[in-house]
């Protein structure tokens, strides 16, 4: 019986094969073949624990080509693991790492009109990815079944989402999942964009999930200086508990006359749930955004609410951005995180957090990324068990993307 790992191999050859030499009238420069290697060497100690050191990697390929009538396929297959994971590659028979990341098909330009239609596996980001993100800093990333109809218009534009979270169908699921959204962006603004956006997500089965967010994000720049100003509140059921729940978030930065650097000041507010035991739930869910981006850089807050108790979150924030090169660029970000409730903690100060980054863009497929953080733990992070002890992280990064 022919392994795992060779079955899905000679598939992708298979794919390529008739991708290249059997698929109509598919001409040669239509056809890209693309991929990528990311090892990450990663560092992580608290002060009254273990250590801990791992070098991750994700290895992908994919194949896009353009079909006739402005019908495009795109199949990326992607291998994550560990250095180390696996001692003797001779004992893999199951391919457990590696998997269909991306398997799309896409009509563009239906009857001349500027909309489009995906259907299939895919990564959707919607605006700043605070809601709906592709989570591209985990190795993994996340990429969502369904479908996308994009409306593109002069002057915006206007997602509709249906997705395909659980199938009870599916064996040792015993739910259903759906996510549906509609999120529109406004471009006829000379100063900035505006997006309005709805999100439905809903799980049946058990404690059933029917829960409504929507909301709006105003970004933009002035000269200088840009800006960012969004709230979002959710609304319905969510495991079974009423909800009401909100975001707040705002930024300002300015920047230097030749571009080189630039100074951000930074406030988020998600809202939390003072009493945990009266039956409605006030704190906010992040759906499936990529919190990577802007809760510090050591991950202490990736789910929200669990990661913060059901208490919410404040992140009051200082960004600094350097650029003494074209191909360089210094991070400095200084975070003070604060629950948004106290519940029954004497403290609502829940950490500092320092994120120093390097980047260096050694070539056009080539990218270096280095970055340490430092995180102290104050009363309330130890409170809710997030953190025992002060943090120490580090990582370095090679990104080859062709």
């Amino acid at each position: 019986m022919m392994q795992g790992r060779y079955r899905v191999i000679k598939c992708f050859r298979i794919f390529v094969l008739c991708t290249v030499l059997g698929v109509g009238q598919v001409w040669a420069g239509e056809v890209e073949f693309g991929g990528q290697v990311r090892p990450r060497f990663e560092f992580r100690d608290q002060a009254s624990g273990p250590h801990d050191l791992f070098t991750s990697m994700r290895v992908r390929a994919q194949v896009k080509a353009a079909l006739e009538r402005d019908v495009q396929v795109l199949i990326q297959l992607q291998d994550v693991r560990l250095w180390g994971e696996e001692g003797n590659t001779l004992g893999d028979f199951r391919a457990d790492n590696f998997d269909l990341h991306q398997g799309y098909a896409e009509l563009s330009r239906l009857g001349g009109a500027p909309v489009s239609i995906r259907a299939g596996r895919q990564e959707i980001s919607l605006g700043g990815q605070r809601l709906v993100g592709a989570v591209g800093w985990t190795q993994q990333g996340r990429a969502l079944d369904g479908m996308r109809v994009t409306i593109a218009p002069k002057g915006g534009s206007l997602d509709l989402l249906g997705i395909r979270l659980l199938d009870s169908s599916a064996a040792g699921i015993s739910e259903n999942g759906y996510l549906f959204g509609a999120y529109g962006q406004i471009k006829r603004y000379s100063s900035g964009v505006l997006d309005l956006y709805v999100l439905y997500n809903r799980i049946s089965g058990g404690a059933d999930t029917d829960q409504s967010t929507l909301g709006g994000r105003w970004a933009g720049q002035r000269n200088l200086l840009k800006y960012r100003l969004e709230g979002t509140y959710q609304t319905g059921t969510r495991s079974g508990q009423d909800v009401a729940a909100y975001m707040l978030g705002a930024r300002v930065g300015m920047g230097t006359a030749g571009g080189k650097t630039q100074v951000t000041l930074w406030y988020d507010y998600l809202s939390g749930d003072e009493d945990q035991t009266d039956r409605k739930t006030r704190v906010f869910d992040t759906l499936f955004a990529t919190n990577h981006k802007f809760y510090g850089f050591a991950d202490l807050f990736l789910n929200i609410p669990v990661h913060t108790g059901g208490l919410g979150l404040q992140d009051v924030a200082l960004k600094v951005e350097h650029s003494p090169r074209k191909n360089v660029s210094l991070l400095a970000d200084a975070h003070l995180f604060l629950l948004a409730e106290k519940g029954g903690l004497a403290s609502g100060r829940l950490a500092e957090e320092v994120d120093l980054t390097l980047r260096y863009k050694y070539s056009a497929n080539v990218t270096l990324v280095g970055g340490v953080s430092y995180v102290i733990a104050e009363d309330a992070i130890k409170a809710i068990g997030r953190l025992s002890d002060h943090l120490g992280w580090g990582y370095v990064m090679m990104d080859v993307a062709f």
